[in-house]
């Protein structure tokens, strides 16, 4: 048995981890034979259950059940390895069953998990129905985080087991509906499976099969972004469907309430209303929404780069890839590199790629809520400019004071989130022969968990394998606000 209570702690729960993949692997496996999809892949679901359960074993043998604690750096380690391993085995019915690379399935597997939705894959749409839905699965778990999954089904642990949910999600003042960690991870899941089930009858009534509708609605709630199709959304309106702009217009509701703190929406179910109201960054987020959507479909026509379409076409489209973007979701109903949107437009759909959706979101990016106390800092010290040298000026948010340590903590993630951003995109322009506006494009991509970006999935999928592991730690550290990374990688959090 190991002596040391942090490593004992982390292989406990790392081969739990690894004995819920087995179970949760079994979902695609069935729907592998429903759909008859072959050998290779009934092999490949099957083999991954094996030898999820052969980790999940190997890395419990040496633990001992009665020496378990969390504390904040262990929570951090135990995310950041948990996310690894867990896509690791994600990875293998990819390599196993259409035969990819293991870094081209790693990262899949990574963008998944992440909520990503950045694709090294073509031929979406002809792909086994079990593997596209396990791609559509992984974001689902991803969405609400795979260790919020684990407290829902596992409670045991000593000491503070809320910090597995602080550290999945490090957030200024990570705030929970009731007191009970395990009550509150239940009440997120229950509000973000009962918005999955709404919008999946919804789609299903507006005439998508019930695959569709539900391996979509996977992807829109967790704000991950992968279509089993090639033109993603777009796919309903160049397919005929009769019903695709109402499609379009809910997926975009859906995009959007996934980019809503989940606070709010529990919040919302309770009545509370006027918390809701007063909440300036939910204010924030929908004049981000509104005015940017406004202001890039005038100037779609002002430019007259759409073509021969009408208003409302320009408006719907813009609206959809505007919602999109801020709330990292990545689907697309029109081409962002196209000339349909205008330099500017594409300029703001950089910048929302950093923001991202709402502290408290499935979203990624740096959060909005952060955007704002960035907003208030900066005010501040113009404030302190012409201000008597004695004068109070705190940081406040909603009536509440920002504590000094919050705003170190925020300047230095932010700080340390764009000097990571640079690092890829320097890497990116070393080992490809994309320009500087695009290799940037593909880590800001993937530090803010969103998926698109000003190249084509098949430059991407012909990248180097440093760029792919580039991008692959710029996921796990968008997604994991990069401190759990930064931990994992420091030698004193590991000792005894």
């Amino acid at each position: 048995m190991l002596k040391s209570t942090k490593y004992n702690t982390i292989l406990y729960f790392l081969s739990i981890l690894a004995f819920i993949m087995a179970f949760i692997i079994v979902i695609p496996l069935i729907l592998a034979f429903i759909y008859q999809d072959g050998n290779n892949i009934y092999q490949a679901f099957y083999y991954t259950i094996i030898i999820s359960l052969i980790t999940g074993t190997i890395l419990k043998l040496p633990t001992d059940p009665e020496n378990i604690y969390i504390d904040l750096t262990t929570a951090m380690l135990l995310c950041a390895t948990g996310w690894i391993i867990v896509s690791l085995l994600g990875a293998l019915p990819f390599m196993i069953g259409i035969e990819k690379s293991f870094i081209d399935s790693f990262f899949e597997a990574v963008s998944g998990f992440t909520t990503t939705g950045i694709t090294v894959f073509t031929g979406l749409d002809l792909m086994p129905k079990s593997i596209i839905f396990w791609r559509s699965l992984m974001q689902l778990l991803g969405g609400l985080g795979i260790l919020t999954f684990f407290l829902l089904i596992s409670t045991r642990a000593q000491g503070e087991t809320w910090q597995l949910f602080s550290a999945e999600s490090h957030k200024i003042n990570v705030s929970r509906p009731v007191p009970n960690i395990f009550k509150t991870v239940k009440i997120l899941w229950m509000i973000y499976l009962g918005f999955m089930f709404l919008e999946s009858i919804i789609l299903i009534f507006l005439g998508l099969s019930v695959f569709d509708a539900f391996t979509h609605s996977f992807t829109t709630l967790s704000t991950g972004g992968f279509s089993h199709y090639d033109a993603s959304i777009a796919h309903y309106a160049n397919s005929g469907y009769s019903h695709y702009i109402l499609i379009e217009y809910i997926i975009t509701f859906f995009m959007f309430l996934g980019g809503v703190n989940f606070l709010l929406h529990f919040r919302f179910f309770t009545g509370n209303y006027k918390s809701i109201k007063n909440n300036s960054e939910l204010k924030t987020f929908i004049k981000l929404i509104l005015y940017s959507t406004i202001f890039i479909t005038i100037l779609i026509i002002i430019l007259n780069t759409a073509g021969n379409f009408n208003a409302e076409e320009i408006f719907r489209k813009t609206l959809f890839q505007v919602t999109s973007i801020i709330t990292t979701t990545g689907f697309g109903t029109h081409d962002i590199n196209s000339t349909f949107f205008p330099a500017a437009a594409r300029q703001i759909f950089l910048v929302f790629m950093l923001i991202g959706g709402s502290v408290g979101s499935t979203a990624g990016g740096i959060k909005v809520m952060r955007l704002n106390i960035l907003g208030r800092l900066f005010k501040r010290e113009i404030k302190k400019i012409y201000l008597p040298d004695h004068a109070v000026l705190p940081v406040t948010l909603d009536q509440g004071i920002i504590d000094s340590d919050e705003i170190n903590k925020l300047t230095g993630l932010f700080s340390f989130w764009l000097v990571l951003i640079v690092v890829g995109g320097i890497i990116t322009s070393i080992f490809s022969d994309l320009d500087g506006w695009q290799a940037f494009s593909g880590m800001f991509s993937a530090m803010g968990n969103i998926g698109p970006f000003f190249f084509s999935v098949e430059k991407m999928a012909s990248l180097s394998p440093i760029i792919k592991m580039t991008y692959i730690i710029g996921m796990l550290a968008g997604r994991l606000e990069i401190l759990p990374i930064i931990i994992l990688f420091t030698k004193k959090a590991w000792e005894k």
